[in-house]
């Protein structure tokens, strides 16, 4: 059965369990996912209020459209939880290859790096799908129904969970990677990715506190 058709119990059993699969990674996408609806929640509470209705056609258009746009990217997310799952699979396959004779320590060398690859990429991913999403928050913040800001404050730090959980995975992956030049580019990659995450987390929290204290 894949995790993302398990109940929430079910999922919870797995990860509480002695297998190393599903980890950190399956859940850093999972958080991000759960965040994204969270903030789409706020978005369904916002259809057909009069503090909706009543604002300007294109700030409505936009509004559906970065709604749209966190749909798209929850399913996208989605597909992480499982694939992450699936990389670290890849990997202890790699390692329990054959390594008697020459030809197979090329290979499984080879297998080895693939698979750490991988497992690099679909963190990677997760980040930057989860970035996306933080990106597309603010508008949603300004313009939904207030009603539902706490629950959209819980959405983005959930988003950004998602996110620096996903950068830690792609950071410990990277230290058994021999390519040198790959290295320093994915560590310039997430370097930059968390920076960007924090200042819009930072921002729309510090506001929404900002909110609740007046």
């Amino acid at each position: 059965m894949k995790l993302i058709d398990m109940t929430v119990s079910e999922f919870i059993d797995e990860i509480d369990s002695n297998s190393s699969a599903p980890g950190g990674g399956s859940v850093s996408a999972l958080a991000s996912s759960i965040g994204i609806a969270l903030t789409r929640m706020m978005a369904y509470l916002s259809f057909g209020k009069n503090s909706y209705e009543d604002l300007d056609e294109s700030i409505r258009r936009e509004f559906i459209d970065k709604f749209n746009k966190l749909g798209d990217l929850k399913q996208e997310i989605n597909e992480m939880i499982d694939r992450d799952t699936e990389s670290f699979t890849e990997y202890m396959k790699a390692i329990k290859m054959p390594k008697e004779t020459e030809e197979q320590i090329k290979d499984r060398k080879m297998a080895i790096e693939d698979a750490k690859l991988f497992s690099i990429d679909v963190p990677l991913k997760t980040a930057k799908l989860s970035l996306e999403a933080l990106e597309s928050i603010d508008y949603i913040s300004t313009y939904g129904n207030k009603n539902a800001i706490t629950d959209m404050a819980v959405g983005i730090l959930m988003m950004y969970a998602g996110l620096e959980g996903a950068i830690l995975n792609v950071k410990v992956n990277l230290k058994g990677l021999n390519n040198e030049e790959l290295k320093l580019i994915y560590t310039k990659e997430v370097k930059k990715i968390l920076i960007e995450a924090k200042e819009i987390k930072n921002k729309i929290i510090k506001d929404i506190h900002s909110t609740l204290d007046n």
